[in-house]
């Protein structure tokens, strides 16, 4: 947190009320228990902590940032009256902190951060019913979405959401629960959007041989840190619905409030969306919802929707003018990366693997850190393996070829990190051993790949 913790005395905002006394009093416990909290020594930090806070509660945030971890370092290590005290303190800790804290130095709004680490707190100590924690975090993404973007917090105040739909006589109901869902999948891409964005510029900057910075690398590192722990708490919310989100469930609810919402372009597009990623598109109401919303508004989705119902009529000729209208009528990179996926996805599933590839490189001019599509061209040459190449020796060559695809997806997309690894190390098991290359005598050929992957690989030196 940069510079937030270092005391410097001529930016300490002063409590105008306090006397002289008081003050210096204040500096000096904020500077003492400043120090002792640095090293996490927490039991001599205290003392002094409170005294300050009591005394001058508006003089520094380093006394909210370093109170929080003092209070939850004493909630770990007591017991009985004293541990519910300590939590006690904590929760009343964050009010202070909205108090006399509600912006960063800068003057950014953090109401929506600090709430939902009140949220976080509440339900890691259990100090309160879902409703109440909801109604936490719930302020926070309504007050200050902005600063709310913790990958666990978004997913506990769906979490706790979900719970009061499935508690009895719940007052949630299924419509609500979806939105409720739609709204935090959007927070969630919008937020690794935002990583991705600023990860692909120190990538591009790499790609030009271009060295980066101490801080850049630093920089790297956090917007991997914070893909993975996006993709992670993504996946965790996804998985807690997926019972709830069939077709079972979808269509009927759709329909019912199909004609309600016919003219509102959020509600078809979430809808069109949802069917759509639960694979219910074969339904019929499918198709009004597509037809309804690029009659509403034309829309990259719209489109690209289009292009899946004549994908799905063995139209391909319709279907691929329509996914090129998607990507033209698309604005944002990061979106056009992701309808180009969809669409190389689209065509793998049809087992036209040289389109797919097209698409996932158009996908990847756009997103150079879109691991998946790095991923998929790699799932694409080992699945014609045994197709490609006039030997033996040169079909299971083709698995080096997918490895290092597959390894490029590892080194660009921190949140595909392990699976590319493990797919690149599965590859290249299966591809020529040292045993092979030496009994073939072809150390260091250079192997062309015909059929559709038209490639060439280099066969491994032995050393």
């Amino acid at each position: 947190m940069k510079n937030i913790f270092i005391i410097v005395l001529t930016s300490i905002t002063l409590n105008l009320n306090a006397n002289s006394i008081s003050f210096d009093d204040c500096i000096s416990n904020l500077s003492i228990f400043a120090e002792y909290a640095k090293v996490k020594n927490y039991d001599s930090a205290y003392d002094p902590w409170v005294a300050v806070k009591n005394e001058c509660p508006d003089l520094n945030s380093a006394i909210y940032i370093y109170g929080e971890r003092i209070l939850k370092d004493f909630i770990k290590n007591s017991e009985g009256d004293k541990k519910v005290k300590f939590q006690s303190d904590l929760i009343n800790l964050y009010d202070e902190w909205l108090t006399y804290f509600p912006k960063t130095k800068s003057g950014k709004s953090q109401v929506g951060k600090i709430l939902a680490i009140k949220g976080q707190s509440m339900v890691d100590y259990k100090l309160a019913k879902n409703q109440e924690v909801f109604e936490v975090f719930d302020q926070a993404f309504k007050k200050d979405q902005n600063s709310f973007t913790s990958p666990k917090g978004l997913y506990n105040y769906f979490k706790v959401y979900f719970n009061l739909y499935k508690e009895e006589n719940s007052n949630v109901s299924l419509e609500e629960l979806f939105n409720k869902y739609e709204e935090l999948i959007e927070k969630f891409e919008f937020e690794m959007d935002t990583y991705t964005m600023k990860l692909d510029i120190l990538l591009n900057k790499v790609a030009n041989d271009d060295p980066l910075s101490s801080r850049e690398t630093k920089n790297k590192r956090v917007y991997e840190v914070n893909m993975i722990a996006c993709s992670t708490y993504l996946n965790n919310l996804n998985a807690i619905i997926a019972k709830e989100s069939t077709c079972e469930n979808l269509i009927p609810l759709y329909r019912k409030s199909f004609d309600k919402f016919k003219s509102d372009p959020v509600w078809l597009n979430r809808a069109a969306s949802r069917m759509d990623s639960k694979e219910c598109s074969d339904d019929p109401l499918f198709v009004e919802l597509v037809e309804a919303l690029h009659d509403l508004n034309p829309s990259a989705n719209s489109a690209y929707y289009l292009g899946l119902l004549n994908d799905k009529k063995g139209d391909s000729q319709t279907a691929i003018k329509f996914y090129n209208e998607s990507i033209e009528l698309e604005t944002d990179n990061l979106k056009k990366a992701k309808t180009l996926y969809k669409i190389a996805i689209k065509f793998k599933k049809s087992k036209q693997f040289s389109k797919s590839r097209n698409y996932a490189n158009r996908a990847l001019n756009f997103q150079p850190s879109l691991g998946s599509a790095y991923l998929l061209i790699a799932n694409l040459y080992a699945s014609s393996a045994n197709n490609c190449g006039n030997s033996q020796f040169d079909k299971r060559a083709v698995y080096w070829l997918a490895a290092k695809e597959a390894r490029r997806a590892a080194s660009v997309d921190a949140s595909v990190r392990k699976t590319a690894n493990r797919t690149a190390a599965s590859y290249e098991g299966r591809a020529p051993t040292k045993t092979d290359i030496f009994t073939e005598g072809r150390a260091g050929e250079n192997i062309s790949i015909g059929c559709w992957i038209g490639k060439s690989i280099s066969v491994p030196n032995l050393q």
